[in-house]
């Protein structure tokens, strides 16, 4: 039986492993997952509604490591992880994404000579400013299978030197969770309880700290903001770093006078999918919102200057607009004034990801027979 550590410790973490852990169920005699909640995510409640939303288990392990600075939340993950890894002995650690926690516990995982595979591997915004570029490039030099979302994620792996025989395309496991999903979000009461109507709102979030710990840039954001709920009702489930910002650099007043403007909570999973598919579109600096809006067919503006996930503008509704007021302001007039558009869905994002990755492990390890996976593109 193949034993794999599953980590997890941000929000979409919890999105990824869901349907990995639903597909992992379907082997029990082959695949013994064993889930370990770092606690990155420190905001408890929020962690159970993930939980609960997505049917994922209780973890057997929660380190609980909380918050810090990068090099301290790092730290504390390694020092928690490296003895479960002792005493559980795993033939896998198997991490996601680019937080603290996959950084970290790949880390560990090398070290002790742990085999680790990396989902959402070889994604490239090209920025070391940001620290989850850091993150994604360490951990694809130190995996060992590497799975992939799209084809240019398999082509930045190959420049970076990784043989093309630990790299498996398989497409989007968040949209695994999306799909199995989006029915029972839909028929969530959310809309209904804050006078929404389909269409007629769009949707922000942002919490990148680029975006919301600079005041000038925060500022931009906010004026944009400001013009843009003066033509159509803008919900924002405001994540706490930036409702902490907008106070702490004076910016109340500019809220105050947004009366179009409908400040929320964060959101579980189901209540949030419901206000984003619904959505006119999506002003974000979320990358996993590039390619959820994608497969919804919502247009995203993504208020970055750069993305990790260019297919979402190729194959889907992403447009980058930066932080320029202007240009935010420019392009979400076209979104109110234009059509939607036409649903382009990219390759292997077909709601069937994680269960490619499962039996490509269990091909590797021997407890299946062969996949026929396909091969990424170098």
């Amino acid at each position: 039986m193949l034993k794999v550590l599953c980590v997890v410790g941000a929000r979409p973490n919890f999105i990824k492993v869901a349907p990995l852990l639903k597909a992992m169920a379907d082997f029990p005699g082959s695949i013994q997952p064993v889930l370990v909640n770092t606690g990155q995510h420190y905001d408890q409640e929020m962690v159970d509604y993930f939980f609960d939303d997505l049917d994922i288990p209780t973890p057997e392990v929660n380190l609980g490591v909380g918050s810090g600075s990068h090099a301290q939340q790092t730290a504390r993950i390694m020092a928690d992880f490296e003895p479960v890894c002792l005493e559980y002995s795993p033939d896998l650690v198997m991490v996601m994404g680019d937080v603290n926690s996959t950084l970290a516990c790949s880390l560990v995982a090398s070290k002790l000579g742990i085999k680790i595979a990396h989902i959402e591997a070889g994604l490239r915004s090209f920025d070391r400013s940001m620290p989850e570029e850091i993150n994604r490039e360490v951990t694809d030099l130190l995996a060992d299978y590497l799975f992939t979302t799209c084809e240019d994620a398999g082509v930045n792996l190959c420049q970076q030197g990784i043989p093309e025989s630990r790299i498996f395309f398989v497409g989007n496991v968040m949209i695994d969770s999306l799909l199995a999903y989006l029915d029972k979000a839909q028929r969530r009461p959310i809309l209904n309880q804050i006078q929404l109507q389909p269409g007629n709102y769009a949707l922000a979030t942002l919490h990148r700290p680029s975006n919301v710990d600079d005041p000038e840039v925060l500022g931009e954001l906010l004026d944009a903001f400001g013009i843009i709920q003066g033509g159509i009702k803008l919900v924002f489930p405001a994540h706490p770093r930036t409702i902490k910002n907008i106070e702490r650099f004076g910016f109340e007043d500019r809220i105050k006078a947004m009366n179009n403007l409908t400040i929320l909570p964060p959101q579980g999973y189901l209540d949030f999918l419901a206000l984003m598919k619904s959505a006119r579109f999506v002003l974000t600096d979320s990358g996993g919102l590039q390619e959820e809006t994608t497969v919804l067919s919502v247009p995203c503006l993504t208020l970055r200057e750069n993305t990790e996930r260019p297919i979402t503008i190729s194959h889907g509704t992403n447009t980058l607009v930066g932080i320029n007021k202007d240009k935010i302001i420019s392009e979400a007039g076209r979104c109110l004034v234009g059509l939607p558009p036409s649903l382009i869905t990219p390759p292997l994002w077909d709601g069937h990801a994680s269960d490619r990755v499962v039996r490509t492990l269990l091909n590797i390890f021997g407890l299946v027979s062969s996949t026929g996976k396909t091969a990424a593109v170098c």
